[in-house]
């Protein structure tokens, strides 16, 4: 499990005034669920990037406000145009993070509604809070045509609220934990103060890297590709003054030679940026000096064998 550094507990009152709830942020891909996770957490734990289905696990976020704390539930977002082993996977992690949450924040882009965004809406259950996060409001140039919008939306759903917000915007992000802190069971929280989420370091390596890969090969690579974690050493280090050492091997898994290609590229310069921009967000991230190594291998059709997604690491 991570935890922030070097953070102080957060002061709390008498226990019978704490809140804590299970909140999990749902929607189709690529609406910004990990930009708002990472943004209400404060810290990056869940990687991004322009490509659909870049978040792939549950990824546990913890915030706390307060008396309040929240537990964030980033999911990846639901599939509906392939039925891949992969995919039927993915969509199964959505399914479970939605049943016994206290809250859902139902996530689509602001002003835009289209038939992804309704079958994710239809897997939600009735009687628990729902709440419409229109998300990426800056991206809007005519605002006045939101209201109607909203009141389309709230006939396709008796949402619990209706916040049209930019992840990036920080005051959004502090509106939004004020209206959802009212929905939060009083209860002592389920995570110490300084806890960011419940995934390990080894997960976060391997998530970085695909968040690399995934920037610096563009749309040129197929969203099936991953990264599996061969080895994550730590070595304590000599001197108190010294950081940890942690020494990481990945192989990154493509389907087609010519992917390898594109991913090693010209005289290997795409694979060496991809490490060097991992290992400098991996050292930031774990406050250690990182030393990673990477390899590519091609796995024809990995995506399509119900063991091999297992063995990968998927659920």
């Amino acid at each position: 499990m991570m935890s922030a550094p070097e953070a102080s507990p957060a002061k709390q009152s008498d226990s019978s005034e704490r809140r804590c709830g299970l909140v999990a942020i749902v929607g189709k891909p690529n609406v910004g669920k990990s930009t708002l996770l990472n943004a209400l957490v404060g810290q990056k734990i869940s990687i991004t990037s322009r490509k659909a289905q870049t978040t792939r696990h549950r990824i546990t976020g913890i915030c706390n406000r307060g008396n309040s704390q929240f537990v964030l539930a980033d999911t990846p977002g639901f599939q509906t145009r392939h039925a891949s082993a992969l995919n039927r996977s993915l969509n199964k992690t959505v399914l479970g993070a939605i049943i016994d949450v206290d809250l859902v924040l139902f996530v689509v882009e602001a002003g835009q509604f289209r038939q992804a965004d309704q079958r994710v809406l239809d897997l939600l259950s009735p009687g628990i809070p729902v709440f419409l996060i229109a998300n990426k409001l800056d991206t809007v140039k005519q605002r006045a045509e939101l209201a109607p919008w909203l009141q389309k939306m709230q006939t396709l759903h008796s949402f619990a609220e209706l916040l049209p917000l930019s992840a990036k915007n920080s005051r959004d992000i502090e509106h939004l934990l004020a209206v959802c802190e009212k929905y939060l069971p009083q209860q002592p929280w389920w995570y110490e103060a300084d806890e960011l989420t419940d995934r390990s370091e080894k997960f976060l390596a391997s998530e970085i890297v695909r968040e690399k890969l995934f920037r610096l090969t563009g749309d040129e690579l197929p969203y099936t590709s991953t990264v599996v974690l061969e080895n994550f050493e730590e070595e304590a280090p000599l001197k108190k003054s010294q950081k940890r050492l942690i020494r990481i091997s990945a192989t990154i898994v493509v389907e087609r030679d010519t992917h390898k290609a594109m991913v090693i590229g010209d005289k290997g310069e795409r694979i060496k940026r991809i490490g060097t921009e991992a290992r400098m967000e991996l050292e930031k991230l774990m406050d250690a000096k990182v030393f990673l190594e990477l390899w590519v291998k091609v796995r024809s059709g990995w995506a399509d064998d119900e063991a091999r997604v297992r063995a990968f690491g998927y659920e």
